[in-house]
């Protein structure tokens, strides 16, 4: 199988094409970005493809980040994956962000506690782990950084991603062990690797949101209706 992944949920515009069996991508780019992926992202992924055979048409699926993220980039990378597959025939996975940033963990961390956080701001991370051996967990959630600490399970705890230097003062706070290893954005040959084995019928490319939207109605300013 051959794979083209993209990620945009971050401060991130990454793709890469990844064949079964290779230790590394075919071919691959990232460029950190806080604004700018819709002007950046299919130039960058016509770059990709042009040092890979075959192009476009030798893709048997593409992969994306579905978040949680940046509404704007999720949705840039969303509209590209889906357009890609539409265009080739081609059948597209989502793969949840928090996911791609734990993946190169499971190899690497034998024990305790594996977490991925991002920073959402106002005190609060989205958030998922997974305690090795037992296999218990927190699923992905939007939590404040006190009670994702409480609720992330046994100590040492590794950490990636931009709200690890938060949930690592919080677990210290409590006593627990914490150790960042990375606050980038995830791997794209991770997202490449879970996009593989992903069941297309199950990790649909739909947007992970895990908090409402940060607008809400001015009733007070509403014009009346008549």
């Amino acid at each position: 199988m051959r794979i083209l992944a993209i990620d945009t949920a971050l401060e991130t515009c990454a793709a890469c094409v990844s064949g079964d069996g290779a230790v590394e991508p075919l071919a691959g780019e990232s460029l950190p970005m806080a604004r700018g992926h819709a002007e950046a992202l299919l130039p960058l992924i016509e770059r990709v493809l042009a040092r890979v055979e075959g192009g476009f048409a030798g893709l048997d699926r593409i992969a994306v980040t579905v978040g949680p993220g940046s509404y704007t980039g999720l949705r840039v990378g969303l509209s590209a994956a889906r357009a890609i597959g539409l265009a080739t025939g081609r059948p597209v996975v989502g793969v949840g962000t928090l996911s791609a940033l734990l993946a190169p963990l499971l190899a690497d961390v034998a024990d305790g506690t594996l977490a991925a956080a991002i920073d959402a701001r106002h005190g609060a991370v989205y958030v998922q782990a997974l305690t090795t051996g037992s296999g218990d967990g927190l699923a992905p959630a939007h939590l404040p950084v006190a009670e994702a600490a409480e609720r992330i399970g046994p100590g040492p705890v590794t950490l990636v991603g931009s709200g690890a230097p938060l949930l690592a003062e919080a677990l210290a706070a409590r006593g627990i062990t914490a150790t960042v290893v990375s606050t980038d954005a995830p791997d794209i040959a991770a997202v490449a690797q879970l996009g593989m084995v992903a069941d297309p019928t199950q990790a649909l490319p739909r947007p992970l949101y895990l908090r409402g939207p940060d607008a809400r109605p001015q009733d007070h300013a509403r014009v009346a209706r008549r």
